[in-house]
């Protein structure tokens, strides 16, 4: 059935059905989103059920998801406002029964259903403490770079041999000129050359906070934690563009995509724009148009449009154009 695709993006999947017409139930295809495989379904009878339902597996049955999420019914075209949301549901999903949503009104012609998953968690089967699938706990360090890892970070930590002073906005840090200029050629470029940062053993890096800048050696002598980076990515995007560190770049925009939402896609896109993160943006602008989602920040998307750069302005307004003729 062609319109049993789901689309995803982030945490959000959305199901678009041209002609609901006569049925009486209809599911969608498997889509993905975490570990796991879900479908859609819509039942009619007396009233509309919306079910979601992890597809039955051994992932779903050995580690079955605790999902919070909040679903919406939408008609293509228009405005394309919501007209049902439903409230924010937590709970355990392992079958078809585990959830049933009803609608007070039947469905005709040109829907879309979405839901927007806000936490995925694993169930462990021995009932121990669930844990968040976002961000992932997966360790960053293999076992064979342990060791050189803990004695870089024991020279960054007690400024063993430390060769560099590096002056933040709000304080001074110690580090070694070898692992600087091994992660940067910006770095390298400075005491390479017969600038003033040669001379005197010193950078400064006061577009940073001192803890914003430790983070980013963290990063740099391999010891950074996943809590530390979420923290502070904005920075270190900023710090990565301007000491070309493109790995770190990557990152940082491979997190920010992860997460978008109608809270923070607006600033999610001027990033993009601003350090020429191409998937970022291309996200940001999928999720506010091909998604809809533009109506959700209507009122913010005035002042966003009052301050953009001229050019982004542009490309919004050519992709606006592009999603309406899609409709």
């Amino acid at each position: 059935m062609g319109d049993s695709k789901v689309e995803t993006i982030s945490r959000l999947a959305q199901w678009r059905i041209d002609n609901f017409g006569p049925c009486t139930y209809r599911k969608s295809d498997p889509f993905r989103v975490g570990i796991w495989n879900w479908h859609f379904s819509i039942e009619k009878n007396r009233y509309s059920y919306v079910r979601l339902f992890p597809e039955p597996s051994r992932v779903s049955k050995e580690q079955p998801p605790i999902a919070r999420f909040v679903l919406r019914v939408s008609n293509i075209g228009g405005q394309r406002r919501p007209f049902y949301v439903s409230p924010v549901h937590e709970r355990l999903l392992r079958t078809y029964e585990d959830f049933c949503w009803p609608v007070d009104s039947a469905f005709h012609g040109r829907v879309i259903i979405d839901v927007e998953f806000l936490d995925l968690k694993i169930c462990p089967l021995n009932g121990g403490e669930a844990s968040s699938i976002w961000p992932s706990e997966m360790p960053m360090q293999s076992l064979s770079t342990q060791t050189t890892l803990r004695c870089l970070s024991r020279m960054l930590n007690e400024a063993i041999h430390a060769d560099v002073t590096i002056n933040t906005a709000d304080g001074t840090l110690r580090a070694h000129k070898a692992v600087l200029s091994a992660s940067s050629p910006v770095f390298q470029s400075m005491f390479h050359h017969n600038l003033i940062e040669k001379e005197s053993s010193t950078i400064y890096i006061q577009d940073m906070s001192m803890e914003s800048c430790t983070t980013l050696l963290t990063y740099l002598y391999g010891n950074i934690t996943q809590e530390d980076f979420w923290k502070h990515r904005l920075a270190l995007l900023g710090a990565a563009n301007k000491y070309a560190i493109a790995d770190l770049k990557d990152a940082c925009e491979e997190s920010l995509l992860e997460d978008v939402n109608s809270t923070n896609v607006l600033e999610r896109l001027q990033e993009a724009w601003l350090y020429q993160l191409s998937k970022l943006k291309k996200g940001c602008l999928t999720y506010l148009l091909d998604f809809g989602k533009i109506y959700d920040v209507r009122e913010e998307l005035d002042n966003f449009l009052r301050h953009a750069d001229r050019e982004l302005m542009l490309e919004m307004f050519q992709e606006v154009l592009t999603a309406w003729k899609l409709v």
